[in-house]
């Protein structure tokens, strides 16, 4: 299966507009994909009621359609700037919307999960993440008018920018070898992390883990499997190259 995966795009943020991605998706098919995997974050922020809709959102939404028309499957992995997805009007564009999910792809089990909260010891992070994705806060904010639900998407941009700061700035490799280590224990080759926006590969014990390049830094399109080396914008490439 050839499996093709995007992290971090964030539309409507340093990702720009939704042209370039768009293009990039329509492509796929073409290249052999198989299978996507959207590994969270692909608009700054994406709140799953329609006053939030963006834009970007309203021109990506009919190239994952034409997508599933022509047989790839979807999977989207929820990132720490989307919120209320599963059970929303968004969730029939995805095969698969989860908070993880595990593809086989040239005879290697991979887990794909977006990477925030991996440190169980940031209480701050947690707490924050817990709250603004709860039941009682998804009641309150479908409840608001469209104009206040507007100012507390931008709020929620500007808290988002703040929360989690040290694990922008400094990867925390000693969390991510820890987390890396148990999730391959049970079962997997190879653990794929997006978040930290820059790629690097770790080995430990039991397998690898590796961070994938946000694609607003890069228009990369990483690939488990096959392809040809190309350039970073509207690549494929297969995920054993490091850069």
């Amino acid at each position: 299966m050839s499996v093709a995966v995007i992290a971090d795009s964030h539309l409507g943020g340093p990702g720009g507009p939704a042209g370039p991605l768009i293009e990039q998706l329509d492509a796929l098919p073409d290249q052999g994909c198989e299978r996507l995997i959207l590994l969270g974050d692909v608009f700054h922020v994406w709140v799953g009621f329609r006053p939030f809709e963006t834009d970007e959102i309203r021109a990506l939404l009919p190239a994952l359609e034409r997508l599933r028309r022509r047989g790839v499957t979807i999977d989207y992995v929820e990132g720490n700037r989307d919120f209320f997805l599963q059970h929303g009007p968004y969730a029939r564009y995805f095969d698969r919307l989860a908070r993880e999910v595990a593809v086989t792809a040239g005879g290697r089990r991979y887990l794909a999960v977006h990477g925030d909260g991996l440190n169980d010891r940031d209480y701050p992070y947690r707490f924050w993440r817990w709250l603004s994705k709860s039941w009682p806060t998804r009641l309150m904010v479908r409840s608001l008018p469209a104009t206040l639900s507007r100012r507390l998407m931008f709020a929620s941009e500007q808290r988002l920018g703040r929360t989690n700061f040290k694990h922008k700035t400094a990867i925390p490799e000693e969390v991510i070898r820890r987390y890396g280590e148990r999730r391959l224990a049970e079962g997997f080759d190879v653990l794929l992390l997006g978040h930290f926006h820059a790629p690097r590969t770790l080995q430990v014990a039991g397998g690898e883990i590796r961070l994938l390049d946000a694609w607003f830094n890069s228009r990369r399109v990483e690939w488990l499997e096959g392809g040809a080396e190309r350039g970073a914008e509207h690549s494929k490439e297969s995920l054993s190259m490091t850069r």
